[in-house]
């Protein structure tokens, strides 16, 4: 999971895989979804999950709940950030999600279950021949997002008016754990902000417990902020 404001998450269909013939890639919905919405992102066959972001108080600073087929696809998805004050709770329904509240049509979906277009903010999204997202346009901004060779979201660019902001993330060389990152944060090609994190894994090569570290570089002097992660995770 990586805070918002500063951290601006299954390639194939996953069924009776052994742990001991490596570890699972990252499928195209799960990476891409993680990526566009800012959490981390599972492997496996997740059945729902819940990441819960506490700060250095104990408290909910932002909570992601998911529940998903055992094709891969969202079939609900909530987001949270309780410092903003912010949500929406999306759910399945044929080729869109709709507002779970007001059951208004909010993301258009291409293919199975992939991210398509965002109607009323004028946002397209486009895939590669794998399925994952890589581009996101607007009428005034472009999104790039970027993977490596296990499907893991290594961070985008985005350009907005004069605006360049770029993340970028170092995985763990132990492909085990991925979640173990370092990632950096630049607004026109000055640094903004850092972040380094470290998990305790499950026996799907998922975190359970993460203690996360961001460092604010927009501000002079820099500052620190320590958050831990809590996930929840059931598997088919």
């Amino acid at each position: 999971m990586k805070k918002l404001a500063v951290m601006v998450t299954l390639a194939s269909v996953l069924v009776g895989c052994d742990n001991a013939s490596g570890p699972l890639s990252f499928t195209p919905e799960m990476a891409s979804f993680s990526n566009e919405f800012d959490f981390d992102p599972l492997r496996g066959p997740v059945k729902d999950f819940t990441q819960t972001l506490l700060n250095e108080k104990g408290e909910v600073s932002k909570r992601v709940t998911g529940t998903m087929s055992e094709q891969g696809c969202f079939d609900t998805l909530e987001l949270h950030d309780l410092d903003a004050n912010t949500g929406v709770a999306l759910v399945l329904d044929a080729n869109f999600y709709l507002d779970a509240e007001t059951q208004q049509q909010k993301i258009k979906l291409q293919g199975k279950c992939q991210l398509a277009e965002l109607p009323a903010a004028g946002v397209t999204w486009d895939t590669d021949d794998n399925g994952f997202i890589i581009s996101a346009h607007g009428k005034e901004m472009e999104v790039n997002y970027r993977y490596d060779a296990d499907g893991y979201p290594l961070g985008k660019t985005t350009v907005s008016g004069g605006q360049h902001l770029s993340v970028s993330s170092t995985p763990s060389k132990d492909k085990r754990k991925k979640l173990d990152y370092s990632a950096v944060s630049l607004l026109n090609d000055k640094p903004i902000g850092t972040v380094k994190q470290s998990c305790d894994y499950d026996r799907h090569d998922n975190p359970v417990a993460c203690d996360l570290l961001i460092k604010d570089e927009s501000v002079k002097p820099t500052v620190e902020h320590k958050f831990t992660i809590k996930n929840s995770i059931d598997y088919y």
